[in-house]
């Protein structure tokens, strides 16, 4: 895209914008922002803009006290609304310290840093995403607002106005919407995105959250993303579709093999399998996630690959005629509420690093994995991924590869959070232990 600082001035005086929003994330990918006049802006795009830094942590605070949000050019977004009659713009920032220097806790940062690891090697990584939500009457409970199940519209679905124009406000600023429809679930929709380039595909996502939330509000109900909102139906996933792209072709396509995967798709996708238990902790970050990794609600449980099954963790679209070179190696375990930073970021380095160890990918499993008996998996070498965010501790704790990509900073900041959270889970006494316990013990 290349904008300039004036490219960027410009266009603010053209569209009559007078508030900019400074957006940025923090470690567990919730979207923060403050806001300045236009007239602050030129001087914001060239020395940044001091802010209290001890938020970055999420929950858990961090001890800085002071970084800088750096815009970057290329994210200026004229957003699709007004506040009290005038236009409002947004820009992505990067955190850096005071001295300039990149702050190690900013997961924009941690992205980039994986993104120009690849570049060196000529590669850069096209992302698509799949980002499911649900509608709800108000954020207190998770009362559901229509009987709808998949692409049903009126009268079943009285909602597809509501994602509709969200889906024509992302296009209108710019973000390519594959399509929109309503999902399985009672008030639950999915907008999918076109590929794009990684980085620009988790501000992306941060944008397309952050606008869903908005105009359901505006309408008097409530957008979630939580992973596992209702018991006994599908949750919120985020499925994740990658292709390394080198010059102008895709690496992961060769027209000879049976599943037009070249050999470094074939590693990558080992290295997926390989390390997928230990980077489960990033993609389902939340007490709440584990509920959906659950057999029989589409949301994938087992350590396999298939081109066509749906219970498995990673899947290998397949093409329509001409097409071939938009292959995509689609991984379906992340939720919507996953950091869309570290996530792309711990996918790639899963990936490559299959690529780096010649990993190899063991035999697609296309048989419905939720028939068969334990016995028959074990048989098979299948395993499962974290059957709780306790489990997905333990096992990010000894990843090496986990802590090399997050760096140390953000992987102990994030592990202090899930152990907090754990904490506070396993010492709950719930609706259902009252049920349950109480009358017999």
């Amino acid at each position: 895209m290349g904008y300039s600082t004036e490219d960027v001035i410009r266009l603010v005086r053209e569209n009559n914008v007078k508030c900019i929003q400074l957006w940025f994330t923090d470690i567990l990918g919730m979207l923060k922002s403050f806001s300045l006049p236009a007239s602050e802006l030129e001087k914001a795009l060239i020395k940044g803009v001091n802010f209290d830094g001890s938020l970055m942590g999420g929950s858990t605070p961090i001890e800085e006290n002071e970084l800088i949000a750096l815009p970057d050019p290329n994210t200026i977004t004229v957003l699709p609304w007004q506040s009290q009659g005038h236009r409002i713009a947004g820009l992505f920032c990067d955190i850096n310290n005071p001295d300039g220097t990149p702050f190690e806790g900013d997961p924009r940062y941690v992205l980039k840093r994986m993104l120009s690891k690849i570049a060196q090697d000529g590669y850069k990584l096209l992302i698509g995403t799949e980002v499911e939500f649900c509608y709800f009457k108000s954020s207190s409970n998770a009362e559901i607002i229509d009987r709808a199940g998949y692409f049903d519209l009126l009268p079943l679905d009285n909602t597809s106005e509501i994602h509709e124009s969200t889906m024509l406000m992302l296009e209108e600023i710019g973000i390519h919407v594959k399509y929109s429809h309503h999902e399985a679930s009672p008030g639950q929709h999915e907008i999918d995105l076109h590929q794009t380039e990684a980085l620009t595909m988790a501000d992306n996502v941060m944008l397309l959250k952050y606008i869903i939330k908005k105009v359901a509000h505006e309408r008097g109900i409530y957008a979630s993303f939580m992973p596992k909102p209702m018991y006994g139906y599908k949750g919120n996933g985020m499925h994740v579709h990658q292709s390394l792209i080198k010059g102008r072709k895709n690496a992961f396509f060769d027209s000879n093999d049976t599943f037009l995967l070249s050999d470094v798709a074939k590693k990558y996708i080992a290295g997926t399998l390989l390390h997928s238990p230990d980077i489960t902790i990033v993609l389902n970050q939340w007490v709440n996630s584990y509920k959906r990794l659950v057999p029989g609600f589409e949301a994938p449980e087992y350590v396999t690959w298939a081109q066509k099954n749906p219970s498995t963790l990673v899947r290998i679209p397949e093409l329509q005629a001409g097409s071939e070179s938009a292959l995509s190696v689609e991984v379906r375990s992340p939720d919507s509420a996953c950091n869309p930073y570290l996530t792309f970021a711990v996918l790639l380095a899963a990936g490559l690093n299959g690529i780096e160890e010649n990993t190899t990918l063991p035999e697609s499993v296309n048989s419905n994995i939720d028939r068969m008996t334990y016995e028959e998996r074990r048989e098979a070498g299948i395993i499962t991924l974290p059957q709780d965010i306790h489990e997905a501790i333990a096992l990010a704790e000894k990843s090496e590869l986990l802590k090399n990509t997050l760096g140390e900073y953000v992987f102990n900041k994030l592990l202090r959070n899930k152990r907090i959270i754990w904490d506070e889970f396993r010492s709950l006494v719930t609706a259902h232990e009252i049920k349950k316990y109480l009358p017999i013990l």
